[in-house]
């Protein structure tokens, strides 16, 4: 009887073990076998480049990652940001085509900075409490090539945001 029991437990946690072999974890994005992140990146440069000269924006390009920003209010303090800084903050997210996917509406998103996208966690420091900046963001710095929803892989977002505090 016990040797049945056993045979039974083993036999279902194989079964387990291989049906799950065949799942999908949507959590690991998929990246194309011909995707090259350099080609993507001058794409993107272009792209912004482009946007700023025809929108007329006085925005800067970091020569170091490529993050393309404003500062439109440089804010008061001294904060010294960290990957841990508590940041409040009310933004509008959109597309270069000017659709916009996301936006706070009034009510401050508050987050620890090394939990938002590279191109935020390199452009908020960049303006203290009560300061306002726009990011425009390359993919490598946002979601990549993830398929993330609302937006396409390889997506530029521009983000307006206005840094309420950080602490």
């Amino acid at each position: 009887m016990i040797k049945i029991k056993h045979l039974v437990l083993l036999l279902v946690c194989a079964v387990i073990a291989f049906s799950s072999c065949g799942k999908i974890n949507h959590d690991i994005p998929v990246i194309p076998d011909n995707f090259d992140p350099v080609v993507q990146f001058t794409k993107d440069t272009t792209a912004i480049r482009a946007f700023i000269i025809a929108k007329n924006i006085p925005a800067i390009k970091n020569p170091v990652n490529g993050l393309f920003y404003q500062v439109i209010a440089p804010g008061t303090g001294s904060v010294n940001y960290t990957t841990s800084t508590l940041v409040s903050a009310n933004y509008v997210g959109t597309l270069l085509n000017g659709s916009v996917f996301d936006k706070s509406n009034g009510t401050s998103l508050k987050f620890e900075l090394s939990r938002v996208i590279v191109g935020w966690q390199i452009g908020i420091p960049l303006v203290q409490p009560g300061g306002k900046l726009r990011l425009i963001i390359p993919s490598g710095l946002a979601y990549g090539n993830d398929n993330r929803q609302p937006f396409p892989p390889n997506s530029i977002l521009d983000f307006t945001i206005d840094v309420i505090s950080a602490q």
